[in-house]
């Protein structure tokens, strides 16, 4: 496996979210391994709502049982767990943050329907499903998937008012402890609806944190592609799995937090499931360990995973679940 860092940067020309004129701003190069400036990397996974509450509470229980894995060296997050991982390396402590999803109580809907921001229905879900599976489905690789999923994305949100990104912005915000990129490094995952092309944003992109996360989560259930100036972005899970846990290669120790098992929707040979991604680490020298759901973090989460509700429970299971692993994990992390 290449481990080589990268010190490639390829220059879009945008515009900032607050209308400021256009300028270079870099974005890494998604498809090269993350530059490996440290030993223990952190690989957080989409979910939806009940997966990012289950993460906060995994992180939180490890936390208390004496295991600090937001001091990694490199955080990535992908979907919902680039909202997470925002979280974790903010000034807030993880039992700080479990506290907040347990003692919140259900909010009106500010973002779109499904957008993870309250209201998610079994039917807008199992529709957004059936859609992408058939698209996926009808895809000769992943690129080429990329680029229908994008289409697809665009063409619906042409038939929209346009109001959603605001919106939708103002939900990812008020999820953020901090809109303040953390010094250490943490990498975003989105790919752009209009190419296809993956992209992965940092603290040196000239995107705003907020900006980065809420393109992360353009997850399609009713959420349009995210606009970062003149570009627009559609969930990261859809560069290569919702972990994207390739991207820590060159690391020594590698710990994933998967809320979906790592399962993939894309055909076993496309490489996109995280068992290949866990085998390409360990064939270039990393330790890897991957936490997926236990049965009891399974049931927490109920049938939809968007679904607010579900929170609550998702991170007390994620709590007893951590606390549980702590141990085990200590001597791997440390």
């Amino acid at each position: 496996m290449n481990t080589t860092p990268s010190s490639d940067l390829h220059f879009t020309s945008t515009t900032a979210s607050d209308g400021r004129s256009g300028q270079d701003r870099p974005q890494a190069d998604a498809t090269r391994p993350a530059r490996a400036g440290g030993e223990r990397a952190l690989v957080i996974g989409g979910g939806g709502s009940a997966g990012n509450a289950w993460l906060i509470g995994v992180i939180a229980g490890l936390f208390d049982a004496g295991l600090d894995v937001t001091e990694a060296d490199l955080i990535i997050g992908t979907s919902a767990g680039s909202t997470a991982a925002a979280q974790i390396t903010s000034a807030t402590q993880p039992a700080e943050l479990l506290a907040d999803v347990l003692s919140a109580a259900p909010r009106p809907r500010t973002g779109p329907r499904g957008s993870g921001g309250g209201g998610a229905a079994i039917g807008p879900v199992a529709d957004h499903m059936r859609r992408t599976s058939e698209i996926i489905a009808a895809a000769e690789d992943a690129a080429d998937m990329r680029r229908r999923l994008g289409a697809a994305a665009l063409e619906m949100d042409a038939a929209s008012d346009g109001s959603g990104q605001t919106r939708w912005r103002a939900t990812v915000a008020a999820r953020l402890p901090s809109q303040r990129w953390p010094e250490g490094m943490l990498l975003i995952v989105a790919v752009d609806a209009d190419t296809g092309e993956p992209v992965v944003f940092d603290r040196h992109s000239g995107v705003d944190l907020v900006d980065a996360v809420a393109a992360s989560c353009a997850n399609g259930f009713g959420v349009p592609p995210y606009g970062i100036g003149d570009r627009r972005y559609i969930d990261g899970g859809y560069r290569r799995s919702s972990e994207n846990a390739d991207l820590a290669a060159g690391y020594g120790r590698v710990l994933v937090l998967s809320p979906l098992g790592g399962r993939s929707r894309a055909p076993v040979d496309w490489g996109m499931h995280l068992a290949a991604q866990v085998d390409e680490l360990r064939a270039g020298g990393s330790r890897v360990e991957t936490v997926f759901p236990d049965s009891n973090s399974r049931n927490a989460f109920g049938d939809n995973l968007m679904n607010p509700s579900a929170r609550p429970p998702a991170a007390r299971a994620g709590y007893s679940q951590g606390r549980a692993l702590a141990g085990q994990l200590t001597e791997f992390w440390r």
